[in-house]
């Protein structure tokens, strides 16, 4: 069972790897993630197959979807759903927004003012939503995947750092290469839309994946691989002890939080490789992704150009793995 479930998943990588077209990168983080449980927060410029891309994950693993374009006048009750009178009798009954679906496209998340931004942190961080006097919770297998807009553009809100805390990973896409700009409008051309669609069979089940996240809890972590994740989580804490010009970069380092998710990760992507262990390359691999969103920077660091992921990669330069 364990072995078909494994190799389901690798050929759910294979399928996305096939339909997005140079973004092998992202597709591994999104199937790590929803190995680990955890949510991913995509950023990049529009037209890079975000939303393709989280639409076939969607369909390959058969999941309850639903994209919620985040805007301006958007409302929270817009997302979690609302309580509505029944006249016939006066009472309430709850109507559910589509965040209650297994997984969430949270698309251009920083469109959207704040108080609809942490309408989603209840949903992430508890898997359920407080509406009046009453909780509900959410799908056992649940998942947001937001996008968002580099920051320099006209009418975004900065995410809160509760929020960014909540998500697994943090992902930067870049424009792609000329051989897979030329690949992209080569297939594109041969849709009867003149886009990219995500024509993904579905490979797996929802409660596939949950049996998948319980044999990742049995991934083995070497007591100094499990050191080191937490070594260089503490560091970013802690600069001043690794780069002396540095030192003040950093107003707010990465909390345990982010320890927890390096190894979970690690742990994930070791299951994906078909491991039964984490080796130091697991954690070299994603502490980038994992990290650059929990690390709150002076507005000197900007002054400087340093950026939070030169920072993550000068500490794996510097600390020693086992």
């Amino acid at each position: 069972m364990t072995e078909l479930l494994t190799s389901a998943l690798t050929s759910l990588q294979t399928q996305l790897e096939t339909i997005i077209v140079g973004q092998k990168s992202l597709l591994e983080r999104m199937v790590i993630a929803t190995l680990a449980g955890g949510h991913v927060l995509l950023e990049g410029p529009p037209g890079l197959a975000k939303t393709t891309a989280v639409h076939a994950l969607a369909t390959g693993i058969d999941a309850d979807y639903h994209r919620i374009q985040f805007t301006p006048d958007l409302m929270p009750s817009d997302l979690t759903g609302s309580e509505i009178y029944q006249p016939e009798n006066g009472s309430f009954s709850f109507n559910p927004g589509p965040v209650f679906n297994q997984i969430v496209l949270a698309d251009e998340l920083n469109r959207a003012p704040p108080k609809v931004q942490s309408a989603l942190l209840e949903a992430m961080a508890e898997q359920q939503v407080s509406v009046g006097n009453h909780t509900h919770a959410l799908p056992e297998f649940f998942m947001v995947l937001a996008t968002q807009n580099p920051l320099e553009q006209f009418g975004t809100y900065p995410l809160p750092e509760a929020l960014l805390d909540r998500f697994l990973f943090k992902c930067l896409l870049d424009y792609p290469g000329l051989e897979e700009e030329i690949e992209i409008s080569r297939r594109a051309r041969q849709d009867d839309k003149g886009h990219l669609e995500a024509s993904v069979i579905a490979q797996m089940k929802p409660a596939d994946i949950l049996a998948l996240r319980r044999l990742v809890n049995e991934v083995h972590v070497e007591p100094g691989i499990e050191s080191y994740a937490v070594r260089l989580v503490a560091a970013t804490r802690n600069l001043k002890n690794y780069h002396d010009s540095w030192a003040g970069l950093v107003k707010t380092g990465a909390s345990p939080r982010g320890s927890i998710a390096l190894l979970r990760a690690a742990m994930s992507r070791a299951l994906l490789m078909k491991r039964d262990y984490v080796i130091p390359e697991d954690i070299n691999e994603l502490a980038v992704d994992v990290l650059r969103h929990r690390l709150i920077l002076d507005l000197s660091a900007e002054a400087e150009g340093v950026s939070a992921d030169d920072i993550i990669r000068h500490l794996l330069n510097v600390i020693d793995a086992p």
